[in-house]
């Protein structure tokens, strides 16, 4: 009981260590999930409203992807970006540029494939209009998209939920770096162990919260789209 007291108080006293990691814990979630719709809502559509050949082969490798452990794909990020690695000029290790490098590994499979599920129920409608009305292929894509707002903000809100939940691989990407690249996840795991339960549990309430609204804002966005 002394540990939830201590964190609530926690909570309203505006602790700036507290402060800082929920900081960047937004900037890294909010940064990953605009970069992963940016390249998985194109492409969701793309694969959502055409069939081509190899099509059945490309969905089999994003659902393989969407399976991706976070461990494994930090590990992948850690040996680009690593001093010896092909990306590793940049020295990007150890920052939230490479944390969002990343969650973008793990989120855009999981935006493309939910992107293609959602336009597949609507595209023949949209693409039979377009043809009708004679948009080009860009119109018809963006029409589509258009048509499916509703739908893919909950794709959008899903995706944001998986990043400011994930750990493992931003642990192993960003080295949890006390004032620069700590999230709320391995401040959590970290002082835990550290035995200090009344800060683990501030950022555990908080991660809840959030979590909670942006579940709660996807299920009403789907909602309000179906009773539409």
């Amino acid at each position: 009981m002394d540990s939830f007291k201590q964190a609530f108080d926690l909570l309203f006293s505006f602790d700036r260590e507290l402060l800082r990691i929920i900081g960047v814990t937004l900037r890294m979630s909010f940064f990953s999930t605009a970069v992963s719709c940016i390249i998985g809502l194109p492409l969701g559509t793309l694969l959502g409203t055409h069939s081509f050949r190899g099509k059945a082969f490309v969905k089999k490798l994003i659902n393989t992807l969407m399976g991706l452990p976070p461990v494994v794909a930090g590990l992948i990020v850690y040996f680009l970006f690593t001093h010896y690695g092909p990306l590793g000029k940049l020295n990007m290790l150890f920052t939230v540029r490479v944390m969002v490098v990343a969650q973008c590994l793990l989120i855009t499979p999981v935006v493309t494939a939910l992107t293609s599920s959602f336009v597949e129920e609507r595209a023949r409608p949209v693409i039979d209009t377009a043809k009708g009305m004679g948009l080009s292929g860009r119109k018809t894509l963006f029409l589509t998209l258009s048509e499916s707002r509703g739908m893919l903000s909950s794709v959008v809100l899903n995706a944001f939920g998986r990043s400011i939940a994930e750990v493992g691989a931003v642990s192993i990407v960003g080295g949890n770096i006390q004032w620069k690249t700590r999230v709320m996840t391995t401040a959590i795991m970290l002082e835990t162990n550290k035995g200090n339960f009344s800060f683990a549990l501030a950022l555990g309430i908080i991660l809840l919260i959030i979590a909670f609204a942006v579940n709660a804002a996807a299920s009403f966005t789907v909602k309000e789209k179906s009773d539409g």
